[in-house]
């Protein structure tokens, strides 16, 4: 069942990864997080810098939620969703996301 859009959260520069919420189908808050090595496999360039990371997740935001949520139907097994750069060189997704 796919997750509804939630929250943004915040960069975490510690574990390198963006945090932001999504929301199952009975409205329940799903934790996710994306790493900075698949949020830039996903725009198709290295190097971002931790100021920028918010910009390019809300660039990139429609392709992260449906893989976000391809991940839970697939692995409901951890408290949180995570997504690495694995994830996206398996998923089949556009580099441009315009309808954010």
């Amino acid at each position: 069942m796919p997750l509804m859009r939630g929250q943004i959260l915040r960069y975490d520069a510690d574990r390198m990864a963006f945090e932001f919420t999504m929301r199952n189908d009975e409205g329940r808050t799903v934790q996710c997080q994306i790493s900075s090595a698949a949020m830039d496999e996903l725009a198709g360039k290295r190097g971002t810098q931790p100021a920028e990371r918010e910009a390019q997740f809300l660039s990139l935001r429609k392709t992260i939620e449906r893989i976000a949520s391809d991940n839970f139907d697939h692995n409901t097994i951890g408290a949180v969703v995570r997504i690495f750069a694995k994830h996206i060189r398996s998923a089949p997704h556009s580099n441009s996301d315009p309808a954010r």
